[in-house]
């Protein structure tokens, strides 16, 4: 929905004009300033949650507001001529869709306490907005999110014109961060009552979800490390990887598309954000966000109750991580099974390795079963369950990331998880029946240039003719709308 202006009343465009792009999400909403003429950015602010039906009207002006003044000095607000606003739970198409309604009136009532007079002030929703940050703010076209949930649309002459998934985690977004989470449990559970295959991600889950080192199925492991990252008790831990960059938004909170959340980041309870804005439950995350309560961190945020972490995050209460990342209190040895070679598996050139990924010593040390005895495996059943039903069932979404770290190496069951994702996203795209060469544009930690999905998706939408465009969100998309909206024709967004 948009306030606009006739095109004969429409100002030109001058050098001190100022425009105003608005992303507001299940978790935040961002607000840029920029120049109306080029659209480069000169200002911007932050502020809370912003999605317009799950957000009431008066909170979510407050954050509007908060967000715009931020942005935006007071002594430039009178050269705001435009302003545009992406907002999540604004997805339809209807004149009187609730989303669309509930955002107009808060923005409006922001600018106005603001004291903005916009000629032209537009709401759309955030993956329009998100479309149109594409190079060239393209006007036709797919876009595909996956974050928590999982939608696609077809963006006609910048409006949705047709939406395929995105109904919430109770029903639909299979693919998304929430299904992969899911999965992940659902494959713990099925290790430990005996209905499925050995998987790295037991431990993973466990950890991150405060399940006590001692009952872990690799906890008791007695295995002497070799390659492949397998740390021994007498032998040095394999070298550390660098750190992975924060995503750019995260995974979806819980009010994005189709009471799904979308870009903006899932966080937990109290713990920061890492790698896809993914908390944990007490502690500061690592690159992935998944703290522990009370242990150090590792690379990738997983922490033990009271031990410190190895390379990738998975350390054990007493003994040395190895540089998979997987310790015991004596011995390290995860059960990695099928897979490629992965850029660590491959680092030692002089070490013979197999077609699983795993070189040929330490594959013959591999368990094909974790020394897991019957008492064990009721305790962590015991522990897991009640953790996963404390929290809102949406926030299993954090545990995507470990998923993504298991697969990486070399956990069949992590890869089988991926695989499966990729696969339920490529449906939504398929029921929109893309064009040979036809775009799509794509957002959400799922699908960033570190995601998980990312390289599993490109490679199979290559096979239909199509190729994938990421962007951040949906800021740039934003300004570029509210330029357009001011009579301006940006030729590229600018905005990061």
């Amino acid at each position: 929905m948009r306030k606009r202006v006739p095109k004969r009343a429409r100002h030109q465009v001058r050098d001190r004009d100022l425009v105003v792009g608005l992303d507001a999400g299940g978790t935040r909403t961002r607000a840029v300033l920029a120049s109306a003429v080029d659209g480069r950015v000169l200002g911007q602010g932050v502020a809370g949650p912003g999605n317009a039906l799950t957000v009431p009207v008066p909170l979510l002006t407050e954050h509007l507001a908060e967000a715009v003044a931020r942005a935006v000095p007071e002594p430039d607000r009178a050269r705001v001529v435009a302003v545009a606003g992406g907002f999540a739970g604004a997805a339809e198409t209807a004149p009187d869709e609730p989303g669309r309604l509930n955002a107009l009136a808060a923005l409006t009532a922001a600018l106005r306490r603001l004291g903005i007079a916009a000629d032209s002030v537009g709401v759309s929703s955030d993956i329009e907005a998100a479309f149109a940050s594409a190079p060239g703010a393209p006007a036709d076209g797919l876009a595909l999110v996956a974050g928590t949930g999982a939608v696609a649309m077809r963006i006609s002459d910048r409006r949705c014109a047709v939406t395929v998934g995105g109904d919430g985690w109770l029903l639909g977004d299979d693919g998304g961060g929430f299904w992969i989470g899911r999965s992940a449990v659902r494959a713990a559970l099925r290790m430990a009552d005996g209905r499925g295959a050995p998987t790295t991600l037991a431990d993973a889950v466990g950890r991150a979800l405060g399940v006590p080192a001692e009952v872990l199925p690799y906890a008791e492991d007695r295995l002497v490390g070799g390659q492949a990252g397998l740390g021994g008790p007498d032998g040095p831990d394999g070298p550390d990887g660098p750190d992975g960059p924060d995503g750019p938004d995260g995974l979806g909170g819980e009010g994005g598309v189709g009471g799904a959340g979308g870009r903006d980041g899932v966080g937990s309870l109290s713990g920061a954000g890492g790698w896809e804005g993914l908390g944990s439950p007490g502690g500061a995350g690592g690159r992935d966000g998944l703290g522990s309560p009370s242990g150090a961190d590792g690379r990738d945020g997983l922490r033990s109750p009271s031990g410190a972490g190895a390379p990738d995050g998975l350390g054990t209460p007493s003994g040395a991580g190895s540089r998979d990342g997987v310790g015991s209190p004596r011995a390290s040895g995860p059960n990695h099974t099928a897979g490629p070679v992965s850029a660590d598996a491959s680092a030692c050139p002089s070490t013979p390795v197999s077609a699983s990924g795993v070189s040929g010593t330490a594959r013959e040390r591999l368990p094909a079963e974790p020394e897991w005895s019957p008492a064990r495996r009721a305790a962590y059943r015991m522990h897991l369950l009640p953790a996963v039903m404390a929290e809102p069932p949406i926030h299993l979404a954090r545990l995507a990331p470990l998923v993504a770290e298991a697969a990486r190496h070399q956990d069949a069951v992590a890869r089988a998880i991926l695989d499966e994702a990729v696969d339920h996203l490529l449906e939504p795209v398929r029921a929109l029946a893309p064009r040979q060469g036809e775009r799509i544009v794509a957002t959400g930690g799922l699908l960033g240039p570190e995601g998980p999905l990312t390289a599993l998706l490109s490679e199979r939408l290559k096979a239909l003719g199509l190729t994938l465009d990421w962007v951040a969100d949906g800021c740039g998309g934003a300004v570029a709308l509210a330029r357009l909206g001011h009579g301006g024709s940006p030729p590229s967004s600018r905005t990061s």
